[in-house]
């Protein structure tokens, strides 16, 4: 509203002005995506984003990342308003507990605490422009603060108590309640607040060694070090840097990222002593001559993030293809669902091949462990695997490995002359890389689409982790084989997954290595499905690793890819696999109708008449089939995708 206000006399945003006057009340019909709320905004001159806004609170179905309803910065603004009822999804949930993680952990360092500072003086001038010009304003603000939490947004309503909630789920409920410390109610005195914070935490990252704290203890030298006395104030900083950005009609956020960096440091530190560790860390672990001092508060606890999830909607449901072990889950995030199911892949044929391969045909074992990832042998084999499924496999085929750097020692190592694995693989397929540049990999990506479509067949070499894995499908002839060169362990020297794994272990009874293990085989597991991707697709999974075939890792690999595992498959050599793979390709080239997939990934109509009775329907829904131009098994899909859990809280 001050902006509109501000701007009055000038140029308003015609788009804002007719949306606000025309299209608030409107109401919408069909499935938007965002480039389609720009295209309605642009012809009917309205905008788009808060059409958004608005929509969000309107529409029946809201799809959306999981940022929008864990991190607290974010759900404050967007799903502040959507009701107890609701439905919610969490869909591709393997890595939910990372992304609670990252919602609730900070990372300072020198350059943000500089432009901090800079934040504070400019927040000063303005403070004191506002008092010469507009003292009500400040007192106005004062009065709100006196009163509570609950009164410092505008926009506050009758489900406001519950959107504050989730907006913060740093704060509990009756922290809410309170009303804003005295210390910190008058703005000058608040920016002071923060300065001596600034300046303590400045101190701190002068340190030459690394140190690891509870959030207690961090607090209790903060009080030796400064003035700060009582540091309860600490967990208003970030409710109260926001009101005074209102106040003080600040409308470029992005400039005072830094400080609100800082206020949310202080804040999740103020409040939770068990979840948190505060790491320094003078430089990085693998570059220790260059100095960069960086000072986190690592949340360590994936279950504070979503815990006011869990607690504000009735329904919530996670679910991913490659959720697995589903137990690991509710241990992790600390929840008790009240189904948990795992679901098999219907499928009219075996069109997956998963198999694994421990050893080369000289019978020395494969793998890409610390001992054995730069032995010449490993890598010889590794090599003469690609080589002859490369004569084997048409079209393309992708190659993952555990990080860039042994991706980098493998591929220099087969480029060798004397060795000539790349040259023996450029005779049958092009070869492409991901690289760190996203540009680079998006054009990598295109090229080999483009040698799989002409028939000229590629190879893409992928990192466990990266882009590729994750958001990229390798359906039909883009993808008929995956191969995994070895097992993609996240870096164990990682003081982040240390003390992660340290708190899961002393507090939820789960073994670091178990952890370390379900981790990477998670990663595994999303890797292996980039080929799979329809009930008519197929592929080949390679796991070339001797360690996949122990029991400790094949439990934690999806249902789906054990189903179709025979047990004569979990312990093979290279010529032997590749024996395999030609027979699977040989099967699976074979012509196939869509009549065959009916009764078996569709449903035929005595099914689906069959289904409606059990649900209540009868023929009211059977029947529709009855006199329309559907032909006699009507081609209605069953879940034939791989789905790993349906967990409903």
């Amino acid at each position: 509203p001050f902006v509109r206000e501000r701007n009055r006399k000038e140029q308003l945003c015609d788009f804002y002005e007719n949306y606000s006057r025309m299209g608030s009340d409107a109401s919408m019909q069909g499935i938007y995506s965002l480039h389609d709320m720009m295209q309605l905004g642009h012809e009917r001159g309205w905008c788009p984003y808060f059409m958004a806004r608005t929509m969000i609170n309107r529409a029946n179905v809201v799809v959306y990342n999981y940022q929008y309803m864990l991190d607290p910065k974010i759900s404050g603004m967007v799903s502040r308003e959507i009701e107890r009822e609701s439905i919610v999804v969490f869909d591709e949930a393997h890595n939910i507990d990372n992304v609670c993680i990252e919602a609730l952990s900070v990372m300072l360092n020198r350059r943000i605490m500089r432009r901090c500072s800079a934040n504070i003086r400019k927040l000063e001038d303005k403070l004191g422009q506002v008092e010469r010009s507009d003292k009500k304003k400040l007192q106005d603000e004062y009065k709100a603060l006196v009163e509570g939490l609950n009164l410092v947004n505008n926009d506050a309503n009758s489900d406001m108590k519950g959107g504050m909630l989730l907006a913060n789920p740093v704060l509990s409920q009756d922290i809410l309640k309170e009303a804003m410390p005295g210390n910190i109610r008058r703005g000058k005195n608040f920016l002071n607040y923060l300065r001596a914070l600034g300046d303590f935490i400045k101190l701190r990252m002068d340190d030459r060694q690394r140190f690891l704290e509870l959030p207690g203890h961090f607090i209790e030298k903060l009080k030796e070090e400064t003035k700060i006395i009582e540091p309860k104030a600490m967990r208003f900083c970030y409710s109260r840097l926001n009101s005074l950005l209102k106040t003080l009609e600040v409308t470029d956020m992005d400039e005072f990222t830094p400080i609100q960096l800082v206020a949310n440091f202080c804040t999740l530190l103020a409040t939770y002593n068990e979840g948190f560790r505060v790491l320094y860390e003078p430089h990085d672990e693998r570059t220790p001559h260059i100095e960069d001092p960086k000072l986190k508060l690592c949340c360590v606890d994936a279950s504070i993030a979503i815990k006011p999830v869990f607690e504000r909607f009735r329904n919530v449901i996670i679910t991913s293809g490659t959720l697995s072990p589903l137990d690991f889950y509710t241990r992790i995030l600390q929840f008790s669902p009240k189904l948990s199911e795992s679901l098999d892949m219907k499928l009219s044929r075996k069109c997956i091949l998963p198999i694994i391969v421990t050893k080369g045909s000289d019978q020395a074992p494969i793998s890409s462990k610390f001992e054995m990832r730069d032995n010449k042998n490993c890598l010889k084999n590794y090599g003469d695997l690609l080589v002859q499924l490369c004569e084997v496999v048409p079209d393309g085929i992708v190659c993952f490995f555990t990080s860039y750097e042994y991706m980098e020692m493998v591929v220099s190592h087969w480029g060798k002359d004397e060795v000539g694995i790349l040259k023996k693989v450029l005779k049958e397929k092009l070869i492409f890389i991901e690289t760190k540049d996203v540009v680079e990999t998006s054009t990598a990506l295109d090229a080999f689409k483009k040698a799989c479509n002409c028939g000229r067949g590629a190879v893409f070499f992928s990192i466990a982790r990266g882009k590729v894995s994750e958001g990229i499908d390798f359906n039909n002839h883009y993808g008929r084989c995956v191969v995994m060169f070895g097992i993609p362990y996240q870096y164990t020297k990682s003081n982040e997954l240390k003390i992660r794994t340290e708190f899961l272990e002393s507090h939820y009874n789960v073994p670091a290595r178990e952890f370390i293990t379900f981790d990477a085989l998670r990663q595994t597991s999303q890797c292996v499905g980039r080929v799979i991707r329809s009930k008519t697709d197929y592929g080949i999974m390679i796991f070339a690793d001797v360690r996949y075939a122990k029991a400790d890792k094949l439990k934690k690999l999806p249902k789906w890819v054990i189903q179709y595992m025979d047990t004569s498959h979990r312990n093979l050599s290279t010529d032997r696999a590749v024996s395999v793979c030609r027979t699977f390709l040989r099967t699976m080239g074979q012509p196939r109708s869509q009549e065959d997939e009916i009764g078996v990934t569709m449903y035929n109509r005595d099914q689906i008449e069959t289904m409606a009775k059990e649900l209540g329907l009868d023929r009211k829904f059977a029947g529709g089939f009855q006199g329309s131009d559907v032909a006699e098994d009507a081609k209605v899909p069953q879940n034939s995708t791989p789905s790993s859990l349906a967990s409903i809280k």
